[in-house]
């Protein structure tokens, strides 16, 4: 009985997630970049990642490249929430202050936000999607389309804060 053979040795010798090393990311690196940032093409963004990389393993897998470049993306996309509620409070709090008065055009600033990120989300994955499609014959598709993911979402994020900066005065 050859099969049953091979298959337990093929289990014995299978990378199992438990054995797998993880990545060794560092998020406070992606909040430094994200607090020292003064425009939303910040030189920083993709630190975190390339670190991960060198750090790790298997980072200069494609695999490793990955899941190095989803970790700063999952950072930067937690900071991207923190931002996109802090701007749409302000927003709410000026809706508030300007109903009923002759300030303002009437226009809801806490709807145009969410209408803005609701396009800008699409507009990130389908941009993605056609950056994936391109290289669709090659393994460097999932690098270029995470790639793209973490610009977009990083991006972002800087703009989202610095128009509520502009709000603060900042």
């Amino acid at each position: 009985m050859r099969w049953p053979r091979f298959t337990l040795l093929m289990a014995a010798f299978a990378a199992t997630p438990a054995m797998a090393q993880q990545p060794v990311f560092d998020a406070a690196s992606v909040r430094a970049c994200f607090e020292g940032a003064a425009d939303p093409a910040a030189p920083c963004i993709g630190e975190a990642a390339t670190a991960c990389m060198e750090a790790s393993d298997n980072g200069y897998t494609t695999m490793g490249m990955a899941e190095c470049t989803n970790l700063e993306t999952a950072e930067w996309d937690r900071l991207l929430n923190i931002e996109y509620r802090r701007l749409r409070d302000q927003w709410e709090a000026l809706d508030v202050e300007a109903a009923g008065t002759s300030i303002g055009a009437g226009i809801d600033r806490s709807d145009a936000l969410r209408d803005a990120q609701r396009a800008w989300i699409a507009f990130r994955d389908a941009d993605c999607a056609a950056r994936y499609a391109q290289y669709q014959d090659g393994t460097i598709r999932t690098t270029i389309a995470t790639g793209c993911h973490l610009s977009h979402t990083a991006r972002r994020t800087l703009e989202l804060a610095a128009m509520g900066r502009g709000l603060d005065g900042e």
